[in-house]
C-alpha cells in the first residue's frame, strides 16, 4: 500500500509539470501522513541532514569549471585539435563534432553543455559543408551525451553521493565506456558520410599542423589529467579537485587564452548559482525520500518482485535497461538518478552488481533520454542551434541512438568494460 500511495503520487505530480524537488518533498510527505506515524518534521530533517555533506560541494565547482571553460575560449581550441586528428577522414566533419564533443566532456560533466559549447561551431560548419541540418543537429545531440560519462561528470557525482561509494571509483570507470561511445558514433557517421557522399574537410595534415593545435588546446586537455591524477595521486579528493578546477579554468581563461573577463566570470557564477540551487534542492528531498521508502521497506519489496518476475539475472538486467530507457524519456538525468537509485540499487546488490558497474548501467540509460522524444534536452539544445524541429532531428538521430544502445548492451552484460580498468589500477 506504502508504494502504491507513493509512486502514484509523484507521476502524478510528474505529470503535472511539477518541479522534481516539490514532487519529492509532496509525495514522500503525503505517504507518511497517511501511512505511518512516523513525525512529518523527519521530511525536514533529513532534507537538511541529507545536505551536509562534504561530497555535495563538488557538483558546484565542477558545474562552475565547466562553465568558466565553456566561456573561456575553449570550446574553439578543442574543435581545431579535434579537426587536424580526424578532419581528413570521410565524413570527417561529423567526425570533428564528436571528438570535439569527448574532449569537451572531459572537462564539462554536462550533457546539455557539450552541446552548446561544441553544436555552436560545428552545426553552422556542417551545414556549410552541405551536411544534412537533421543529421549535423542529430549527432551533435547524440554526441553531448558522452559529456555525462566521461569524467568528471555530475550525474556520477550525484550517483555516488545516494549510493554512497566512491565519485573516483566512478570517474575511473566512465573512462573507457566514453571513450567507447564515441568511437561508435563515429562509426555512424562514417557510414552515413559514405551513402551520403559528404566530403571530408581537410587534406591529411602535416605533423606541424596537429602539434600547433595540440599545443593551442594542451592547457585545456590537463583538466582531466589534473582531476583523475590528483584524485589517484592521492592529492586531493574529488570535492577538492572541483575547486582545483574552478581556479585552474579561471587562470587559463584569464591569463593564457585571455577570453574571460568580468562581465563573463559575473554570468557563469550566476548560471552556476541557478542550477545548484535547483540541483541541491532536489538532492535534500530526494534523502527525505529515500529514508521513507528504506523504512516502509520499499526496496525491498520491489527487489522481491521483480526477481520472481525474472529469474534470470540477464533477464532482470533487461528489464531494468528497458524501463530505464522508458524513463529517460520523460524524465531529467539528475532527477531520475535521485528518484530511482535508493529503489534499484537493492535490487541489482541480489544479483551481485557491484554498485560502480551500476553507476554506469543508470547514466548511460538515462544519458540516451537525452536524445530521446519527448523529454531529450540535447535535441532542444540542437534544435535552438540549428533552427531544425525536433521531429526532423528526431528521424535523423535514430542510428546514433542504436549504436549507444549497443554500447549499453555491452557495458550491461561485460562488466570488464567499466570495471576493468579501475581493477587494474587499484
Amino acid at each position: 500500500m506504502e508504494a502504491v500511495i507513493v509512486f502514484s503520487i509523484l507521476i502524478v505530480t510528474i505529470g503535472l509539470s511539477i518541479p522534481i524537488g516539490i514532487t519529492l518533498g509532496l509525495s514522500t510527505g503525503i505517504a507518511m501522513w497517511l501511512t505511518s506515524d512516523i513525525p512529518m518534521v523527519m521530511l525536514a530533517q533529513k532534507s537538511v541532514t541529507g545536505l551536509d555533506s562534504f561530497p555535495l560541494l563538488a557538483i558546484p565547482f565542477f558545474i562552475l569549471a565547466g562553465a568558466l571553460m565553456c566561456n573561456g575560449g575553449i570550446s574553439r581550441r578543442l574543435v581545431n585539435l579535434a579537426e587536424s586528428l580526424v578532419g581528413y577522414i570521410t565524413g570527417g566533419l561529423a567526425m570533428v563534432t564528436v571528438l570535439a564533443c569527448m574532449f569537451f566532456a572531459a572537462i564539462s560533466g554536462s550533457g546539455p553543455a557539450t552541446v552548446s559549447a561544441i553544436g555552436s561551431f560545428m552545426i553552422p560548419s556542417m551545414k556549410e559543408r552541405k551536411y544534412d541540418a537533421g543529421f549535423a543537429a542529430a549527432i551533435t545531440a547524440a554526441a553531448g551525451t558522452i559529456g555525462v560519462i566521461i569524467p568528471p561528470s555530475i550525474p556520477f557525482v550525484i550517483y555516488c553521493i545516494v549510493a554512497q561509494c566512491s565519485i573516483g571509483d566512478m570517474f575511473i570507470a566512465g573512462i573507457v565506456p566514453g571513450v567507447m561511445i564515441g568511437i561508435a558514433l563515429m562509426l555512424v557517421c562514417y557510414c552515413t558520410a559514405k551513402k551520403r557522399h559528404y566530403v571530408s574537410v581537410t587534406e591529411r595534415p602535416k605533423f606541424s599542423t596537429v602539434w600547433k593545435a595540440f599545443r593551442e588546446a594542451f592547457w585545456a586537455l590537463l583538466v582531466p589529467v589534473i582531476i583523475l591524477g590528483g584524485i589517484y595521486g592521492g592529492i586531493f579528493t574529488p570535492t577538492e579537485a572541483a575547486v582545483v578546477a574552478v581556479v585552474y579554468s579561471v587562470l587559463i581563461g584569464k591569463f593564457v587564452y585571455k577570453e574571460l573577463d568580468g562581465k563573463t566570470l559575473y554570468e557563469c557564477l550566476r548560471t552556476t548559482g541557478l542550477i545548484n540551487g535547483a540541483t541541491e534542492f532536489m538532492i535534500g528531498l530526494s534523502m527525505a525520500f529515500a529514508s521513507y521508502l528504506a523504512m516502509a521497506q520499499i526496496p525491498a519489496h520491489i527487489a522481491s518482485w521483480m526477481t520472481s518476475l525474472a529469474h534470470s539475472p540477464f533477464i532482470l538486467l533487461m528489464v531494468i535497461n528497458v524501463f530505464l530507457l522508458v524513463i529517460g524519456c520523460f524524465v531529467d538525468n539528475i532527477a531520475a538518478v535521485i528518484i530511482l537509485t535508493p529503489i534499484l540499487l537493492p535490487v541489482v546488490k541480489t544479483i551481485g552488481i557491484d554498485p560502480i558497474h551500476f553507476g554506469l548501467i543508470i547514466t548511460v540509460n538515462l544519458a540516451c533520454g537525452f536524445i530521446s522524444p519527448p523529454y531529450g534536452i540535447n535535441l532542444f539544445v540542437a534544435s535552438a542551434i540549428s533552427g531544425e524541429s525536433i521531429e526532423s532531428i528526431s528521424k535523423s538521430i535514430l542510428p546514433s541512438f542504436m549504436a549507444m544502445v549497443v554500447c549499453l548492451l555491452l557495458f550491461t552484460y561485460f562488466p570488464v568494460f567499466s570495471l576493468g580498468l579501475l581493477q587494474w589500477l587499484r
